[in-house]
């Protein structure tokens, strides 16, 4: 079929909820646009690790300690998902990192800001994975059917990880006034950033019409940070904690709550690398990636021993 034929195909089938799988026919854009977003997400699952994990070592007790242990491991466990996915569309690992590692790949912008205090964890758990599980659950309907399915292990996961940061987050609302004064204080920080998370206003993403036309995407940033403040604004309060917003405001009409405007300098500054920690994040990624170097190397020795004997057996 000539390419317009192929492309009223491939899109028919998408209107009609098929999935699209590694072998399809898609077009040249659908797939580069899939590389960035899912190479992306995975990046994000693996640099997102950092923040929390410099507080492992310093967890108050030995059940937050394995509690955060757990989910770090998992953050790891969903970079491994969505490389797998993005090599279904032919990119390559060693690209994917190696981009990541010169500073050409991106990354959620959240993970650039500092963890000050343990309730920071809380705080990235409620707000940070929140938003995530948000995002992650309307692409788990996504058009594109490796990344769809990887999705579905993670949200469950991710549901996990929230309601650890909600649970953490209440009791320290519930705890003394250093606890409240501490909590609230990381509410103040992540705020911002988190729902700077989802992404440009729809106005200004020049990505979305392409993702929401092959269903990559099924609703819009703005969509999703207003389903995000509508859902987090009452839960905070039932707690008495507030968020750092002057402007906030229920909309009777709508139901919805109305937020200020957001500092988009400063979510452009972050995205170019210069937010609070791109350079911190970016040079404990290189380190630990020239750190593995060895057990690369191991590995690939084993298996070019290997494979004579695997053929072997084969013919044999």
């Amino acid at each position: 079929m000539i390419d317009d034929e192929r492309l009223n195909a491939f899109e028919a089938r998408i209107d009609a909820g098929e999935k699209i799988e590694p072998g399809d026919w898609m077009p040249d854009e659908y797939r580069r646009q899939l590389i960035r977003m899912i190479s992306q997400h995975a990046h994000s699952e693996v640099v997102g690790m950092l923040p929390e994990g410099a507080w492992i070592t310093r967890a108050p007790n030995l059940r937050q300690k394995l509690v955060l242990l757990a989910k770090v491991q998992d953050e790891a466990g969903h970079g491994q998902y969505l490389y797998h996915a993005a090599e279904t569309l032919g990119a390559t690992r060693e690209e994917l990192i190696e981009a990541l590692l010169a500073g050409r790949a991106k990354y959620a912008s959240v993970f650039n800001y500092p963890s000050l205090t343990w309730a920071d964890m809380g705080a990235i758990g409620w707000l940070v994975d929140g938003a995530a599980i948000l995002n992650q659950t309307m692409l788990a309907r996504c058009s594109y059917g490796p990344y769809s399915r990887a999705m579905v292990r993670i949200c469950a996961e991710e549901s996990f990880h929230k309601k650890q940061g909600q649970e953490m987050v209440i009791r320290y609302a519930r705890g003394t006034p250093a606890q409240r004064a501490m909590v609230q204080d990381a509410i103040n920080r992540w705020w911002w950033p988190t729902l700077m998370m989802f992404g440009p206003h729809d106005s200004d993403s020049t990505n979305s019409p392409a993702l929401l036309r092959w269903r990559i995407k099924t609703k819009t940033n703005d969509a999703l940070r207003q389903e995000f403040v509508n859902e987090l604004v009452p839960d905070l309060q039932a707690i008495d904690l507030s968020v750092p917003d002057a402007q906030l405001r229920r909309d009777a009409a709508s139901g919805n709550w109305l937020i200020g405007p957001i500092n988009w300098d400063e979510f452009w500054a972050v995205v170019r690398g210069n937010g609070p920690c791109n350079r911190e994040r970016l040079e404990a990624r290189r380190r630990a990636h020239a750190e593995g170097q060895w057990v690369r190397e191991a590995l690939a020795a084993y298996a070019t021993r290997a494979a004579p004997r695997e053929q072997a057996a084969v013919a044999g």
